[in-house]
């Protein structure tokens, strides 16, 4: 067994288990700081020097080529959605991704681009598995730019998370350089650089070959940079670890010199992330109906440009309501958030949810701020049970299923009796298909009628509610995940 320390001001011990060849090891701490403080940018124009270009340029662009796609080939008149989701800790939190977001926008004005970074500082991947159920599978991202530290089981299975309950494309970052890297590496000596080789040159390109995603090599690049450069590792950081402008300035370019449209990669990469039925070949109305067969878990309806609005149809899925389907309900990341007095860092559930809020109240909160109860309630459930943080929790109606290994107590403030922790259930369907209002016709305007089902093979019905007056629709898409869950 490995035990990797992740240092959060104060230690956790997590426990790691690498390949069989690999003998019981002790990785060293790491300190980033939960949130890094807001930093000046200075202007980038040639305040710093440039990396030189990749030695191996075949490489940029791989597992991406979907998304990138989608940018690259939209105009003022058809302008593609993209969503881009960048995922991970305290370093992913930083200024170089919003560099990156502004890069896109410049590089592709005419894609309709929503960003979103939901990064979670100090959050190591055995932590980051737990939110990611609420910020990142529903989020559903065209494309995730993941970078985090911590034990490779846990990283891995977000990976395979991602890639097994959404369409997205992954790209994975290997880490930037805090220290040299000795000549050769002394496993005994230096457990933290052995660590680091083991994960960055070793685990990582096994997990993004496993799961079909790209590979940003930050570390191979970053130490050319501070060799061509004459440059020691601490000029581009702020506290042995976080970077600081020209750290950021650096990690943006990178980033953004891998997201590349090729047209003869994309030619290669698998292409039925996603499907698109058009009107006239697979998507066709007869007698007020229109009925397609598809495999995925998620389908979205695209209205025509200049569809009159308010339009009706019913939806169906294998002759049922989407609101039967469990996995087409999403919970909202638990409010006070991450290092709040207190974090709930994941809901689960054992019965089937409703829409509706929840509301936890802490009471008899020991002394120490170590152990707790409390009573749980949701706004249509009603009172729903109570429980202890140091005991598994099932709620009565069992739509609230709450692990101990949940709680997250942080640099463990004050936590008063009292204390709420505020939830919600929410809809990842519509029973009722209706074209948009005051819809721009230069975007998609998609609507998601059902996300989340099994990925599998299903059958979609839309139903008019007026068979004289049929939605105007351009194309219905339905995404498969390449991964099939177990």
């Amino acid at each position: 067994m490995l035990s990797h320390r992740i240092g959060i001001r104060a230690a956790l011990t997590i426990i790691l288990v690498c390949s069989s060849a690999l003998c019981a090891q002790q990785a060293p701490p790491r300190d980033p700081l939960p949130t890094p403080p807001p930093e000046v940018t200075p202007a980038r124009a040639g305040a710093f020097p440039a990396p030189a270009p990749a030695k191996d340029a075949a490489l940029l662009g791989m597992g991406v080529q979907r998304t990138m796609t989608l940018l690259a080939t939209s105009t003022p008149e058809h302008r593609n959605h993209v969503r881009v989701l960048f995922y991970g800790q305290s370093i992913t939190e930083q200024e170089w991704s919003k560099q990156v977001a502004e890069d896109l926008r410049r590089r592709f004005p005419n894609a309709d681009l929503e960003i979103e970074n939901r990064a979670i500082g100090g959050f190591a991947s055995q932590l980051l598995i737990r939110p990611a159920e609420h910020d990142l599978y529903p989020f559903y991202p065209d494309l995730l730019i993941f970078h985090v530290y911590g034990a490779n089981q846990e990283y891995e299975q977000i990976i395979k998370s991602a890639r097994s309950r959404t369409a997205c494309e992954v790209l994975m970052q290997t880490d930037h350089v805090t220290k040299w890297p000795p000549a050769v590496i002394d496993e005994k000596q230096d457990k933290g650089m052995w660590w680091d080789d083991l994960m960055n040159h070793h685990l990582l390109p096994d997990i993004a070959k496993k799961y079909g995603c790209g590979l940003c090599d930050n570390r191979s690049a970053w130490l050319d940079y501070l060799k061509d450069n004459h440059l020691e590792p601490a000029a581009l950081l702020k506290d042995g670890v976080h970077l600081n402008a020209h750290g950021n300035y650096l990690m943006a370019q990178l980033v953004s010199r891998y997201l590349v449209y090729r047209p003869e990669l994309a030619a290669k990469e698998p292409s039925d992330l996603a499907h698109v039925y058009a009107p006239g070949k697979e998507a066709n109305w007869k007698d007020g109906v229109l009925e397609i067969e598809f495999e995925g878990n998620r389908v979205d309806v695209l209205p025509a440009p200049g569809a009159r609005p308010g339009v009706k149809a019913s939806v169906l899925i294998d002759g049922k309501s989407p609101a039967t389907f469990g996995g087409a309900y999403r919970i909202t990341r638990p409010q006070p958030g991450p290092w709040s007095p207190l974090f709930l860092s994941r809901v689960d559930h054992a019965a089937a949810l409703q829409i509706e809020d929840w509301t936890l109240n802490l009471k008899n909160v020991s002394p120490d701020g170590k152990k707790w109860d409390f009573d749980l309630t949701g706004s249509k459930t009603g009172p729903d049970g109570s429980g202890s943080s140091d005991k598994p929790f099932t709620s009565t109606s069992g739509r609230v299923k709450i692990e101990p290994a949940a709680w997250f107590r942080g640099f463990n403030p004050p936590l008063p009796n009292g204390y709420e922790i505020k939830w919600q259930v929410l809809p990842m369907f519509v029973e009722t298909y209706e074209t948009p209002k005051d819809a721009d016709v230069s975007r998609e305007n998609a609507t998601t009628v059902v996300q989340g089902i099994v990925n599998t093979k299903h059958t979609l019905r839309l139903t008019a509610a007026d068979p004289t007056a049929l939605p105007a629709i351009a194309a219905v898409r339905t995404y498969k995940p390449p991964v099939k869950a177990e």
